[in-house]
């Protein structure tokens, strides 16, 4: 950790950049727990300070009053920072820094679990390497497009399995729907590229909708990206285990087991950071499509010598006459290998700079690639007659008449459970950064704002992990059980994001080819409205119902937690006249403080005056720093400095920040208050939060040894239970780690949220 000193006369006042601005896209963002001042909220905290000055008058008597030296300077031999312990060596004095290892927990138990997690995610990374965690084109290819280009693996089969029960009449539309898909990768991928034009920083399909469409079609879209991404994993790892099993019938009993343990690796592999897991899972990508370009290639030149005839397909009992209704549903099926095209446009941050041209480049190679991939499938199958059947997949029998039962086919066929295991990754990449975007515009708990230590979003990995697993244990990871809840969620959001596309560009008609994008994403957004109109109506029945429903009930969670913000931010909000301190005795002398309390510093202490710490027995023995840890200075944060300095007794403000960036923007908040009392800023650049605040304290403890520390903690105390999710735990949890510490009293102002 970094402690740095508080000061008001070069500060910025708070104007300065932005993290949580929306222009950030999905970014990382550790900043974003302190938002932005606006101009009003400026004006009301330096009328707050006035007033404030009213009160301390002579405010300088406070930091000459401390009894201890905020800025630590070093830390005793009985704190010493050590390679594997809580702290790392000092890089530089005054700051103390952790460039390499976030503090460690103060309990055993909490030490072991610390080490575990460095064991299992790699040490922590510094804000400072989220530019390193940016990927180039040839690792967000097979990381991004992972989900778009495995699903030629399973949505040929699940046009085919519609059409089958058609008979071999049935199977005639296999082409004409399949060339109808293909357009629409084409017409959707050439909108998404306008999106990424018209948002550089990223143009997420919720940032669109909210911003062209309003907040509720913005939540819409977000909800159906959720299900959208969670049905990704349930139904890559499905049809990956699906794969397996072709192969490997004895391995059919363990689906659900080996689809688990996979979901795990993944949830893993991706809380170690974006650039270990695009690495990590970039070559199964490159194998599967080496694998269907040789399988296309070669299966199209055996059916060039024999004159491009389709040989004849099995005997097909007719189930179903050949209606409109089954070939919509064949196509809506078929639609699912559509899923993942605007993965890229969503992750735009994501790219090494310049990040929206390299996003529009890997977007044009994945279409193409897709399309091939697809066309090339189906126009196989066609050839060869082949059909679904019920204990192997459509692209393992294609292999195996292709090359035989060989080294070819096992290649494929490995190449294909691969891809599909991990094509998951998409949805791990995307998912958290749908969280922190809804979290950030008050609509998802804060908690999903929070960067990891490996500058992943840590908590909503964790989130789409757990809600796949459910799922596909739900469904026992059977693909054709899944595959009906898949297509609503995706192409919801695609709609919602081509419309709102088409408002950008008749709001923007200054910018250059507004109209052939408007043109573009129309099409577009024409096209998804009626797979999803169709899917809604034709796979209803199927279970996409449990995806509509899912839906509604996300958003009417979002908006119901919106609504929970706002009023704790009105609640919160820092009004005139709030702040009433008990003016001093003798008017104009500032804070009393007793001379007995400010022995010399005492840095050095030996171990055996810490024995004797706790031994006052009569008031005038017991000699007080009284500490605030504050996160922001809203209402609750200014009733504890309000409660502390009524005390009368030396007191030293404390804010632990992410970045220096943020840091610096709390100092000029701080100075725009009026710089009132002493400010200690601890930068935590692996971001944890609990640890850094434990030991900075047990430092100033280590200091002086005499003191009694009172730490006193703001909290927020909500009217009903589920609420305590939405806002972080810090006050509890930083009183439970300081309890067994000697000579520190721990007080909680609680604000109680009106309703």
């Amino acid at each position: 950790m970094e402690v740095g000193r508080g000061r008001s006369s070069d500060t910025d006042n708070g104007s300065g950049n932005d993290s949580a601005d929306t222009s950030a896209g999905g970014a990382p963002s550790p900043d974003a727990l302190l938002p932005k001042l606006s101009d009003r909220d400026l004006k009301i905290l330096r009328y707050v300070g006035r007033e404030w000055g009213q009160v301390l008058e002579g405010p300088q008597a406070w930091r000459s009053a401390l009894p201890v030296d905020p800025s630590l300077g070093g830390y005793p031999d009985a704190v010493r920072p050590k390679r594997f312990g809580r702290f790392v060596p000092l890089t530089g004095l005054p700051a103390v820094e952790a460039e390499e290892e976030a503090e460690a927990p103060p309990s055993p138990l909490g030490r072991v679990g610390h080490h575990v997690r460095r064991v299992l995610l790699g040490p922590p990374l510094a804000g400072t390497a989220i530019a390193a965690e940016r990927m180039r084109k040839l690792v967000a290819l097979p990381v991004l497009s992972a989900d778009a280009l495995s699903s030629v693996a399973y949505g040929p089969e699940a046009m085919l399995a519609v059409l089958v029960l058609g008979g071999a009449a049935g199977l005639r539309y296999s082409l004409p729907i399949a060339a109808v898909i293909a357009f629409m990768m084409l017409a959707v991928g050439v909108s998404y590229r306008q999106t990424i034009r018209a948002y550089p920083h990223g143009g997420g399909s919720y940032i669109v909708a909210s911003d062209n469409l309003g907040r509720v079609p913005g939540v819409i879209a977000a909800a159906g990206l959720m299900i959208d991404y969670i049905m990704t994993v349930a139904v890559s790892i499905a049809s990956g285990v699906e794969a397996i099993t072709s192969a490997l019938s004895a391995l059919a009993p363990s689906t659900v087991v080996i689809g688990v343990a996979v979901i795990v690796v993944l949830l893993v592999g991706n809380l170690r950071g974006v650039r270990q897991a695009g690495a990590a899972f970039a070559a199964p990508t490159y194998a599967f499509i080496i694998a269907v370009f040789t399988l296309v290639a070669v299966g199209l030149a055996d059916a060039a010598g024999r004159g491009f005839q389709p040989m004849p397909t099995p005997r097909l009992p007719v189930t179903e006459g050949v209606t409109l209704l089954l070939v919509l549903r064949a196509f809506t099926s078929g639609s699912t290998a559509m899923t993942g095209i605007e993965a890229i446009s969503n992750a735009v941050p994501a790219f090494r700079p310049a990040e929206w041209r390299n996003a529009r480049t890997t977007l044009t190679w994945m279409v193409t690639v897709l399309i091939i991939l697809f066309g090339g499938t189906v126009a196989l199958v066609h050839l060869d007659g082949v059909v679904p059947h019920g204990n192997e997949t459509v692209l393992s029998q294609l292999a195996r008449r292709t090359f035989g039962p060989g080294v070819m086919y096992g290649y494929v066929q490995a190449a294909t459970a691969a891809i599909l295991l991990l094509a998951a990754n998409t949805a791990f990449n995307d998912f958290p950064r749908v969280l922190f975007l809804l979290a950030r515009s008050g609509h998802a708990p804060r908690l999903f704002l929070r960067v990891g230590d490996r500058l992943a979003f840590s908590n909503g990995v964790l989130a789409l992990a757990l809600a796949a697993i459910a799922i596909f244990v739900g469904f026992a990871g059977n693909t054709q059980s899944l595959i009906p809840l898949y297509a609503v969620g995706v192409f919801l959001a695609f709609t919602l994001s081509q419309a709102g596309m088409v408002v950008h560009w008749l709001r923007h008609r200054d910018q250059a080819h507004w109209r052939k994008s408007l043109v573009f994403n129309a099409t577009g957004g024409l096209l998804s409205a009626i797979v999803f109109v169709t899917a809604g109506i034709t796979k209803f029945t199927e279970g996409a119902w449990v995806a509509v429903l899912v839906i509604g009930l996300l958003v009417l969670l979002a908006l119901r937690i919106r609504r929970h913000y706002d009023l704790c931010t009105q609640a919160l909000a820092l009004r005139p006249h709030v702040i009433e301190l008990p003016r001093q005795s003798a008017p104009g002398s500032g804070p009393q403080v007793r001379p007995a309390a400010m022995p010399p510093m005492a840095a050095d202490t030996e171990t055996e005056e810490l024995e004797e710490v706790e031994s006052e027995e009569r008031p005038e023995e017991v000699n007080h720093l009284v500490i605030v840890p504050i996160a922001r200075l809203d209402l609750a944060g200014m009733r504890a400095l309000a409660y502390a300095a009524s005390l009368g007794q030396p007191l030293l403000a404390l804010h632990l920040s992410p970045t220096e960036t943020e840091a610096e923007r709390f100092r000029g908040y701080w100075a725009t208050w009026g710089d009132h009392l002493p400010l200690e800023v601890v930068v935590s650049p692996h971001r944890a939060i609990v640890a850094p605040l434990v030991h900075y304290i047990e430092t100033l403890h280590h200091q002086r040894p005499d003191l009694t520390l009172t730490v006193i903690l703001p909290e927020i105390v909500v009217r009903h239970w589920w609420q305590r999710v939405l806002h972080n735990q810090t006050a509890p949890r930083l009183r439970r780690a300081l309890r067994p510490l000697p000579k520190i009293v721990i007080t909680t102002i609680p604000f109680h949220l009106p309703r």
